[in-house]
């Protein structure tokens, strides 16, 4: 299944974009309005991109009332990014929505985040909801494998890797580009980072997992694949190449063909046996 990224796609404007994937994953949902970080909030780097955007929508209740139904409309499943402050933040959100996915943003860089941990966070959630919930999870733990391991026995049903790395630039001033000093960091620079961490997801769980980070073509699609993703979502490169669905879906059949595989879903986790034999 091909997603996008949360945050990397509006389609509401760009609804031909959204309904060339598999579903649609909305950007994160606060419970109350947010107008996010002060501008600069964008700024290109050599590899990638840094955004500090800083969860501006609309609040809760705007979007269940009015922005979910349009997006239902378009025929794509939908999930819904949630976020917030604290546990109950997330919870309270989670019980107001019906019929879909909700990928909880346990790992923004671009605020402040809620004290409690990631497995308390989806524990607090799963009593308030029945829908599928995707744990998604910051490159940065030192233990990734333990976070994953913990979001599971607290309830959660997948988890998507990875959220932006924390990184920042400077202008030709020696200024910080961005006016919160940091920010995320997504792009070609990012797919390692992602790798390793859905490597690491893998060896520590059965859960679906949605893989994400520098996903530009059909064989970045693949090696997260190989490494034990079920699912892939594209993200920066979205702003650059709205074809993006369509074309990666067709690289990522013939580079399955390529590396000597009937479809893509026969490369999933080769990686990982590889890994397996080189430990033992």
């Amino acid at each position: 299944m091909l997603l996008n990224a949360s945050g990397c796609l509006d389609a509401i404007t760009a609804p031909h974009v959204a309904q060339a994937l598999d579903a649609f994953v909305t950007k994160t949902v606060t419970p109350e309005p947010r107008e996010g970080n002060a501008p600069t909030r964008i700024a290109e780097t050599e590899f990638g991109m840094l955004n500090a955007i800083g969860l501006a929508n609309p609040g809760r209740d705007a979007f269940v009332a009015e922005t979910l139904p349009h997006l239902r409309a378009l025929g794509v499943p939908v999930w819904v990014s949630v976020g917030g402050f604290a546990a109950s933040d997330y919870a309270d959100t989670c019980a107001q929505l019906a019929d879909v996915t909700i990928e909880l943003n346990l790992s923004c860089p671009n605020v402040d985040e809620a004290p409690e941990s990631a497995a308390e966070i989806v524990a607090a959630c799963r009593r308030t909801t029945e829908n599928r919930l995707y744990a998604k999870l910051s490159p940065h733990s030192w233990d990734l494998a333990e976070t994953v391991r913990a979001v599971e026995a607290a309830g959660a049903d997948g988890v998507s890797l990875v959220n932006t790395l924390r990184g920042a630039s400077l202008d030709p001033s020696l200024r910080p580009t961005l006016a919160r000093g940091t920010g995320g960091y997504s792009g070609p620079a990012l797919k390692p980072v992602a790798l390793a961490a859905v490597l690491a997801a893998r060896r520590a769980t059965t859960l679906p997992i949605v893989g994400m980070g520098g996903v530009r073509s059909g064989r970045d699609a693949l090696e997260l694949i190989a490494c034990g993703a079920n699912d892939v979502a594209l993200g920066t490169i979205l702003f650059a190449d709205p074809d993006a669905p369509a074309r990666v879906r067709r690289e990522l059949v013939e580079e399955a063909a390529r590396a000597g595989f009937a479809t893509p879903e026969d490369a999933f986790c080769t990686a990982l046996g590889s890994v397996a034999k080189m430990v033992n």
